[in-house]
């Protein structure tokens, strides 16, 4: 038996003050001692104007993966009408978790200190938000369980940090060579944030505010496509990673492994016709009008990628007039999983909803490709 299932209620957390562009390097340090080259190129074509990080000056880490996701799940408890100890799911999502093992949610659901439950962890890149979600979405669908939370958090500051980097940026300077990959590497230390943010999923909308959850698509393209975005390997001549397990210790400092990589170029010539394809599936399996949506929230790395989406789509013919987008990625940065249900808080608080009214949330993973969309509507 199928159930309604319904977002009753939406948080946010994000650890300390905000950090102002000008402020970046005082906290993530600069790589050999030199202020980046790229950084006002990135900051320029991205958008951001300020985003959040759980560190200070010193480059101490302020909060954990895990507590911001407590601080987040425990704010949404607060704001509903439900008891802590009635959760029956929790569903987390997070491509930054503080171990490799034990699980993420194993972490969170520890710190969280309430009854025995159920718990999935969603591992990935951006698109394990709506992974998570869908497991929270299904569990009450089917009718076996009558409510879930999902969380979505991120501590990617601890991995950007010039320590990580200096060692081989100075080992290609004493052999007179470039970094490898060094654009690729510094590209995303000036666009990632962290945060967390919470959904909880109930089988009834209750009496205040509600959201139904109209259904949820996902598709990868790895078939098609090689890796574009990864950490702890190196890309081979063939497109496919060298894992660091094959790598000595020494190696994988020296190649700083353990930092996150980008293929920009690939990411420009893929990323959003693929987006707007697997966009247009989903109206077009569904029967659902462009007309007929009310609001659009994409998540977005950048706004370099904003516009293009919105054009992309006009050109495939399931365009959505520009008015009906909203996104706080400018003050927010890019919170990689913990993204798009932070937008949806913020929206959800400073707008007017109307009964009826439909609101297609779009996440776009490019890590080997993939992508997930969600339409809901207003009850």
């Amino acid at each position: 038996m199928e159930n309604d299932v319904f977002i009753t209620g939406t948080s946010c957390y994000f650890p300390n003050a905000p950090v102002f562009n000008e402020y970046m390097e005082d906290y993530l340090g600069l790589i050999t001692g030199q202020h980046s080259r790229v950084k006002p190129i990135i900051l320029k074509q991205n958008g951001i104007k300020q985003r959040y990080y759980a560190l200070t000056k010193e480059q101490k880490i302020t909060h954990t993966n895990a507590e911001m996701a407590v601080y987040s799940i425990v704010k949404l408890l607060e704001q509903s009408s439900i008891v802590d100890q009635d959760i029956e799911l929790l569903s987390c999502a997070t491509s930054s978790p503080d171990q490799m093992l034990p699980s993420h949610a194993s972490m969170v659901h520890g710190l969280l200190k309430k009854k025995p439950l159920e718990i999935f962890s969603a591992s990935g890149i951006c698109l394990s938000c709506l992974q998570a979600f869908k497991v929270a979405y299904w569990g009450i669908l089917s009718g076996e369980k009558k409510n879930a939370i999902c969380s979505t958090s991120e501590l990617t500051s601890a991995t950007l940090l010039s320590k990580n980097y200096d060692i081989e940026y100075e080992k290609c300077a004493d052999l007179g060579v470039q970094p490898y990959m060094a654009l690729e590497k510094d590209f995303l230390r000036f666009m990632l944030s962290d945060g967390a943010s919470a959904v909880l999923l109930q089988n009834s909308p209750g009496t205040g505010k509600a959201l139904r959850i109209e259904w949820v698509e996902m598709v990868s393209y790895a078939n098609e496509l090689p890796t574009c975005m990864f950490m702890g390997a190196e890309k081979r001549e063939d497109g496919e990673l060298k894992s660091w397990k094959v790598f000595s210790n020494q190696e994988r400092i020296d190649r700083s492994l353990f930092v996150v990589k980008q293929d920009v170029k690939l990411l420009g010539l893929k990323a959003v016709p693929y987006w707007a394809k697997h966009i247009k599936s989903c109206l077009e399996m569904h029967s659902v009008s462009p007309d007929s949506i009310s609001y659009v929230i994409p998540h977005v790395s950048s706004m370099f990628f904003y516009d293009k989406i919105i054009n992309e789509l006009k050109n495939v013919g399931v365009g959505i007039d520009e008015s009906k987008w909203f996104t706080n990625l400018p003050k927010v940065g890019n919170i990689a999983s913990a993204a798009i249900f932070a937008a949806l808080d913020e929206f959800w608080r400073t707008h007017e909803l109307k009964s009826g009214e439909k609101i297609l949330l779009l996440v776009p993973e490019s890590g080997r490709f993939s992508y997930g969309t969600v339409l809901l509507s207003v009850v």
